[in-house]
């Protein structure tokens, strides 16, 4: 793998981000999409210093702009920023996450500790995986936070505080995902290590590409909605126990209640791929889009048996 190549290839395309009101304030990563200035980043990167906070983007050639914010989708810690009158933009090449495998060679780019510029190499870890983070609402009447569940490609590429919006790209150079968040470990009284352990977290590019395009157009995005509560749960199936995700309640009018769902239904899996807790079920569905039809597998009365749904929307999915 050349990686002088890609990163080469890909820095152009990655920028550094300032984010200030008053005392406060944070540095965050974000890539450029097209040559109109739109550049995607982290919701939690633009939204930390609060509604009214000054935003700057410095470029890979180290010219600085303002920048105003297009959209922010808190549900999937999503935002778009853009700068005008910029020329020689180099907007990132998407790849189709859907395409990973896992193992596959990675590259990380952004802005870590301030470092502008940083490359770090790894392999995607896992694929699908359910990362909980918290996200606090910038808006200045309101200091609620809310649960964030993103279906994750885990990756060994070092990530730390200052990456966050910035690509994760493939040997190509293409995107694959945003990077968003690390995992930390628990050191008692003294609270998590905040730096990289090895375990990093990003926004798969076919999320990207659906929540950054609706937020370029409307500047808000819609959600896909199943229309169900869940619990977790365990089933048998055979001489195995499973861990699913246990229907709670059913929305009425929902696309699950038109596809027959019911109560203490257990789902196992959707379009084949494994449902292991309530979050796992939400990461999934986020993942998709408004309109598009899902395959569950559920177990009903000890039974296995699939279920067609056509996923519903609103504006701030809570599954």
């Amino acid at each position: 793998m050349n990686w002088s190549a890609t990163a080469a290839k890909v820095n152009p395309s990655v920028v550094s981000i300032d984010v200030s009101s008053g005392s406060s304030g944070g540095e965050g990563s974000g890539v450029v999409l097209d040559k109109s200035g739109n550049i995607v980043t982290n919701n939690h990167v633009v939204s930390g210093a609060g509604s009214n906070a000054t935003v700057t983007v410095t470029l890979n050639n180290n010219r600085t702009y303002p920048a105003s914010v297009v959209g922010t989708d808190p549900s999937t810690d999503l935002a778009v920023i853009r700068i005008k009158d910029v020329p020689d933009l180099h907007p990132v090449e998407m790849a189709d996450d859907s395409k990973l495998v896992v193992g596959q060679p990675v590259m990380a780019v952004g802005n870590p500790l301030g470092l502008a510029g940083t490359v770090t190499t790894g392999i995607v870890s896992a694929l699908d995986r359910p990362v909980t983070t918290s996200e606090s609402d910038s808006d200045s009447s309101s200091t609620s936070t809310s649960t964030v569940v993103t279906n994750a490609i885990q990756t060994s590429a070092a990530i730390n505080p200052g990456n966050s919006g910035g690509a994760l790209v493939n040997g190509s150079g293409k995107l694959i995902g945003i990077n968003s968040s690390i995992a930390s470990l628990s050191n008692g009284a003294s609270g998590g290590q905040s730096g990289n352990i090895g375990i990093g977290f990003a926004i798969p590019s076919n999320v990207v590409k659906n929540i950054s395009g609706q937020l370029i157009a409307k500047g808000k995005a819609e959600h896909a909605l199943l229309g169900i509560g869940t619990s977790p749960t365990e089933v048998k199936s055979g001489n195995a126990t499973l861990t699913a995700a246990k229907v709670a309640s059913v929305a009425p009018g929902s696309g699950a209640a038109k596809a027959g769902l019911r109560k203490d239904d257990a789902i196992t899996a959707i379009d084949g791929e494994p449902v292991t807790s309530p979050n796992a079920l939400v990461g999934q569905v986020r993942s998709r889009t408004v309109g598009s039809a899902v395959k569950l597998t559920i177990i009903r009365d000890g039974r296995q048996q699939e279920v067609s749904v056509t996923l519903g929307a609103q504006s701030d999915v809570k599954n």
